[in-house]
């Protein structure tokens, strides 16, 4: 199997992109992610405690600070919130929308997104029908500017309709467009209830984006009742996730794509390098870097 594996651009909190970059950089990774994004002026970023890429910035800005430290951009993250009533505080179509169109300026081709899980008694209210037209709804001029700019929506498992074969079936049947596919998320769809390596038979080239986490066993009380957890903190290899078993299946159908680690902490994250290095993944310089 030929794949890259790169690193989840927020690996320390309360600091700005650019130590999240130097860090990846000095780890030896040359791919990464664009994680975490908002609209307009980002107030963290100017006194230094967050690490948000403004969606209305000038996405060449972004390309510079990772290519300055050697870095590709595999992926630009947009996770929404698309089963809540629409409104101008929550993150959803329009910003996927500016997600997509900065991607596709700088060159970057998967934009990774999501339902979440709703907050509100609306959202919560929802039968299974409804939840799954108005994600289909929120996502339809998104995947419509997908189309026209060359770039792919990647769902992520990541909620209790993306976090099921069955959910994500009915999205992207939905939906009826090849801008839309699969982001999977190892750690995630375990945690939903959902054997990741089910999603990889199900979905197969449809899979354009992997996301890499272990669970310790302290989660298994949780399955199926959480849908995302936004990092692991043990190494691949190490908990109750069947990571070969995702290997093998990944290796079957001929995944020869983009991968990232969520993975936070030193040890964990050299780690996780050094298990996917081992099964002959291209892991860039940080072999090296851990020495």
């Amino acid at each position: 199997m030929s794949m890259s594996v790169g690193c989840f651009a927020l690996v320390d909190p309360f600091s700005v992109l650019d130590h999240q970059l130097d860090r990846i950089r000095d780890w030896g990774f040359t791919y990464a992610d664009v994680t975490d994004t908002g609209d307009g002026a980002v107030l963290g970023n100017h006194f230094g405690f967050s690490a948000v890429a403004s969606l209305d910035a000038n996405p060449y800005d972004l390309k510079r600070a990772f290519e300055e430290r050697g870095l590709t951009i595999t992926s630009w993250c947009a996770h929404s919130d698309l089963l809540d009533p629409a409104a101008p505080w929550r993150y959803g179509t329009s910003q996927i929308i500016k997600a997509v169109r900065g991607a596709a300026a700088i060159g970057v081709e998967h934009v990774i997104t999501t339902e979440g899980e709703p907050t509100t008694a609306w959202g919560k209210g929802l039968t299974d029908d409804e939840a799954i037209f108005t994600i289909c709804e929120k996502l339809a001029e998104p995947v419509r500017v997908a189309e026209d700019h060359g770039v792919q929506i990647l769902l992520e498992p990541h909620g209790p309709y993306t976090a099921t074969v069955d959910g994500l079936e009915r999205i992207l049947t939905r939906v009826g467009s090849e801008a839309l596919g699969v982001n999977l998320d190892t750690g995630n769809s375990w945690l939903g209830g959902t054997d990741p390596i089910d999603i990889v038979k199900a979905f197969g080239d449809r899979i354009k984006h992997v996301h890499w986490k272990d669970l310790g066993p302290e989660w298994e009380e949780h399955r199926g009742t959480m849908f995302g957890c936004g990092m692991s903190t043990i190494a691949l290899g190490t908990g109750v996730i069947d990571i070969d078993g995702v290997i093998k299946a990944l290796t079957d159908i001929g995944y020869s794509g983009h991968t990232t680690l969520e993975i936070a902490g030193d040890e964990a994250v050299l780690g996780s390098a050094e298990y996917l290095r081992g099964r002959g993944a291209d892991v860039g310089n940080v072999a090296a870097a851990a020495s």
